[in-house]
């Protein structure tokens, strides 16, 4: 095992996001046997007292789906639309599979005016807290029925690095269609190979983030290195994987090299 892995090993208090490729078909349609394979992985973390939130993306491109209209809604009305009638159905899935591993859920919507004011966040504080107490699972996703672009985090990835940041994570892991951060875009790129720890994100790192990586959903691998590089400078590591088989859960957290590790950011002095 490499030596930087072994403090995944101790985490236990833990984020996982989530992205929309990893959720759902090319259709539009949930892939409940992918969501089954992440919920049985978060519900065994949890059995083994480990505190759990799930951040999500889906539910814009499942309430698209659901009332039959084709491509992705651009304009902010029509994506609170879509997302009023996703959540629901997301919820209603995750509740349902949780709920066969006796596993309870609670479904929190943040806005980005939400973490900017003190009041407000301390209440989300709290309420996380109070869920932890009680052995609840909660599940975040951006308010996106209220949400407008002045106050909208743009992408779950930086809603993750948030949430970490917010519960004072032990660990943030992002899962997407992606394999972690590439020297080059692998997809045009046959000498691009994969970048297993980053100590520091560098504007080199930046710019290999601009470059490289999969985008099906709103975030690219450019978003990924943003929520990165504010949950490391938070002191919490990240690890960015491959979510097409979510029980490299299991891999990461018993300290594997698999996807990225970006590691805390040095503290001055």
């Amino acid at each position: 095992m490499p030596r930087e892995r072994k403090i995944l090993q101790d985490a236990q208090r833990i984020v996982v996001k989530v992205g929309t490729s990893t959720l759902t078909h090319e259709t539009g349609k949930l892939n409940l046997g992918r969501i089954e394979v992440l919920v049985r992985e978060l519900a065994n973390l949890s059995n083994q007292g480990k505190e759990v939130v799930l951040v999500t993306s889906g539910a814009i491109v499942v309430g698209t789906s659901r009332v039959g209209l084709s491509g992705r809604p651009r304009t902010t009305k029509e994506k609170q639309a879509m997302a009023a009638i996703g959540q629901g159905i997301l919820m209603q899935v995750y509740e349902k599979i949780f709920g066969e591993y006796s596993c309870v859920v609670a479904q929190i919507l943040l806005t980005k005016a939400d973490i900017d004011n003190g009041k407000r966040y301390r209440n989300a504080v709290n309420t996380f807290n109070t869920l932890f107490g009680l052995n609840v699972i909660p599940i975040v996703n951006e308010n996106d029925t209220v949400a407008v672009d002045e106050i909208e985090f743009g992408d779950n990835d930086s809603l993750s690095a948030q949430v970490a940041l917010l519960i004072a994570a032990d660990l943030l892991v992002i899962l997407s269609d992606i394999d972690g951060l590439y020297t080059a875009d692998p997809r045009s790129n046959t000498d691009a190979t994969l970048v297993p720890l980053v100590t520091n994100i560098t504007e080199e790192v930046e710019n290999l983030a601009s470059s490289a990586g999969g985008d099906l959903g709103v975030g690219g691998m450019s978003t990924k290195i943003i929520a990165a590089k504010a949950a490391t400078e938070g002191q919490i590591p990240v690890v960015v994987a491959n979510g097409n088989n979510p029980a490299i859960l299991r891999q990461i957290l018993a300290g594997e090299e698999v996807g990225t590790l970006f590691l805390p950011s040095p503290k001055d002095g």
